[in-house]
């Protein structure tokens, strides 16, 4: 066995043991040959002097979607690498609801011969629920699941958005893709979405072949998942110390793992990625030595990714260096024996990803609007109307449903002098270009308008504003661009970030997207958005498998009755 490099001196993390060893690692090919402190039985080609830094397994986020981010493939994995990640499990639903397995498969193409190791989640909710209730550019039927479980690139079953569908339509699309690829690949992973399900539900979901859950839970319902075997993913919102202190007081290691979901341009240019979910899980009293297992060998062993996740002889040699272990600096990486990353020898990106095919770049099919769009009219000529309302929350996706009374005159009711916000979701795919409103309360616009193809997950175009000046500037920026989000006030664009890649990606090198968002941010707040995070909250009105209420193309989706209900609950015409 030859010894291509050898690596000495160093502290060198032991998945099994879970605790850190001095020595050196020896590489031969893409793996480790040896971890240990003898001196080696023949010379290396090389040899690195670590100096006492820390050697961790490269990191491996078992559930994220590189779409959330609205980086090109490229961009996004040169950019990771620099936090330590070298496995990427992404599950491409977004470019999927844009262009179904074409967009897949375009996506895999750019993400080839990167620095990082990207595996595909198979879309298993394109759309997220059915052609009722919204419209999609394309969809993923059982075919295509046929065609991509079976490339090599491809890992599991992603996440089952429609959780209500499996439980109501045992003969439906949803569980006839999970039999599918129960059958057909049975080593598969059968990724989940089940916000809020417990009991009997959360026992059926499980039989069902559902494994894994990454939404946000009650301690009781994290308890729940725990006790019935469920593989728990904890991203962001839900790494809270009082989730890790019980993972920890009931010995849960290994049936836990830390993960992004989705993860905004301008915090990944900020605070990282996988890397930042270390850092805060070891803030919130997890050792060092749990968190880097959480981010590494448990999400390996729930893949089925045997030749990663640790670090010993036979393994893949996908490793980051450490210059500290608790601000998990990372000075090197390694992907499969080859060094990828050196901190300080960055390179420059290029100017703009051109990696898709071209009519990639034109898929937003929609004339410019005009005021006329967002009209509101009702069935009477004067009087009032009672209309449901979507109450957004300022700390939760979840919109509640209201109920508000609302002026109608010469037939066309009078949002502009009330206290919401109209909203509007055109169909943008060039299918039939309908339109679906509602109106919008609590936490989201007081001033302006925001407009987006950034809208989960069928990504038409969705609008929303105190006026329908600004809806139609914010709309028509949007439109312009092919694809992005925009935020205007009195008038005129405020803010833009083009997205012209399937009108979700962006074309550009990661500090220049990053800065276009903390400026549309920084436009929503200061039109009275108020919420964690103003670009997913308002971007996921148009989900509707998010609770309780939303907007698609269709109109109001009641998402726990799984139908379309109308905005006008009463009339009340003048007397």
């Amino acid at each position: 066995m030859e010894i291509d490099v050898l690596l000495t001196n160093g502290t060198i993390y032991n998945s099994y043991l879970k605790k850190f060893v001095p020595g050196s690692v020896a590489l031969s090919g893409d793996r480790f040959a040896y971890i240990g402190t003898e001196p080696p039985r023949c010379p290396a080609k090389r040899t690195v002097d670590l100096g006492g830094q820390y050697v961790v397994p490269g990191l491996i986020d078992c559930h994220m979607h590189i779409e959330s981010t609205m980086c090109a493939p490229r961009t996004f994995m040169n950019a990771a690498v620099r936090c330590g990640v070298t496995t990427l499990i992404a599950e491409p639903h977004e470019i999927a609801n844009v262009y179904g397995l074409a967009g897949i498969r375009a996506l895999m193409q750019s993400a080839q011969d990167g620095p990082v190791d990207v595996r595909i989640a198979i879309p298993s909710s394109v759309p997220s629920t059915n052609d009722a209730l919204e419209t999609a550019g394309a969809a993923i039927e059982s075919d295509d699941v046929e065609a991509l479980m079976h490339m090599e690139q491809v890992i599991c079953l992603g996440e089952v958005m429609d959780c209500r569908a499996v439980l109501s339509d045992v003969h439906g699309k949803t569980n006839r893709l999970i039999r599918q690829i129960r059958c057909g690949r049975p080593d598969f992973s059968i990724e989940g979405h089940c916000p809020r399900f417990v009991g009997w539900e959360l026992a059926e979901l499980l039989y069902r072949g559902i494994r894994s859950d990454h939404t946000d839970q009650s301690l009781d319902g994290l308890a729940q998942r725990a006790a019935n075997g469920m593989f728990i993913q904890l991203q962001e919102k839900t790494l809270k110390k009082e989730f890790l202190d019980y993972l920890m007081e009931h010995r849960l290691a290994g049936r836990f793992a830390l993960v992004t979901d989705d993860t905004m341009p301008d915090d990944f240019m900020r605070r990282g990625q996988l890397d930042h979910l270390v850092r805060r899980s070891m803030a919130l009293g997890l050792p060092p030595e749990e968190a880097i297992y959480a981010a590494t060998y448990a999400p390996a062993q729930h893949m089925g990714l045997r030749e990663k996740g640790a670090i010993a002889p036979g393994r893949i040699a996908d490793f980051a260096v450490l210059s500290d272990l608790r601000a998990f600096a990372v000075a090197q990486v390694w992907r499969a024996g080859r060094q990828v990353y050196v901190r300080g020898a960055e390179q420059e990106e290029a100017p703009r990803d051109t990696s898709f095919p071209p009519h990639f770049y034109r898929s937003v099919h929609l004339a410019p609007r005009t005021a006329e769009d967002f009209v509101l009219r009702a069935p009477i000529a004067e009087g009032t109307v009672l209309c449901r309302i979507l109450e957004v929350q300022e700390h939760t996706t979840f919109v509640r449903e209201e109920r508000a009374e609302l002026a109608v005159h010469g037939g066309v009711i009078d949002w502009e002098n009330s206290p919401y916000s109209l909203a509007c979701v055109f169909e943008r795919h060039g299918k039939h270009g309908g339109c679906g409103m509602a109106l919008v309360g609590g936490a989201a616009l007081t001033h302006g308008a925001a407009a987006t193809t950034y809208a989960h997950d069928s990504h038409n175009l969705l609008v929303l504003g105190q006026t329908a000046a600004d809806m139609t500037a914010a709309a028509n920026a949007v439109i312009e661009m092919q694809g992005g989000i925009a935020a205007a006030r009195d008038g005129s664009v405020t803010a833009c970030v083009p997205l012209p890649i399937a009108g979700i990606l962006s074309d550009r090198p990661l500090p220049v997207l990053a800065a276009e968002i903390a400026d549309v941010r920084h436009a929503l707040t200061e039109n009275g958005y108020r919420h964690d995070n103003a670009i997913m909250s308002f971007a996921t009105l148009a989900l509707p498998v998010s609770p309780d209420v939303k907007l698609t193309d269709k109109g109001i989706v009641d998402v726990r009755r799984g139908e379309i209900v109308p905005l006008i609950a009463e009339v009340r015409p003048a007397e």
